[in-house]
């Protein structure tokens, strides 16, 4: 088994904690007991799919290969994702849905009636709106790929 470069932290209980560094600023926390060799255990439910493509990357960046992509988010969710947050942060800073809009999208200022129909007005209170739905517990979906019910 190769060694894991990794920050390591006990618990009261006396369990390992290790957190691996995958690179791209994605992480993986391991608990580990001490006892057994590390196994990874994967739920045989829906969800497993996506435990066993994280295990993947994480056997890859281990073992010294390519670690394969993350399949979760396209790179246009992240874009949205991504301006979700610039949005958010703007309009916790003060500044108003046009300067929001200035910076997003670069454009330029707007006068009143132009903003008042502009479709980038709407964008932004959209984005406003689903960075809120986020915050309030919505990122938790970032966590599985999107599957039809």
């Amino acid at each position: 088994m190769p060694k894991i470069d990794a920050a390591v932290s006990l618990s009261a209980d006396g369990s390992t904690y290790v957190l691996f560094d995958l690179g791209n600023g994605q992480h993986l926390q391991i608990i580990h007991d001490g006892v057994a060799p590390a196994a990874a255990l994967v739920p045989l439910g829906i969800e497993g799919l996506d435990r066993l493509e994280a295990i993947h990357r994480f056997l890859a960046a281990l073992h010294g290969r390519a670690i394969p992509p993350d399949t979760r988010l396209t790179r246009q969710q992240r874009a949205r994702l991504r301006r979700m947050l610039q949005a958010f942060d703007g309009y916790r800073a003060g500044a108003t849905r046009q300067e929001i809009a200035q910076v997003i999208f670069r454009i330029g200022p707007i006068s009143r009636d132009e903003w008042q129909t502009s479709s980038v007005r709407y964008a932004v209170k959209t984005l406003i709106k689903d960075a809120r739905a986020m915050i309030a517990g919505g990122y938790l979906k970032l966590l599985r790929h999107r599957r039809p019910d």
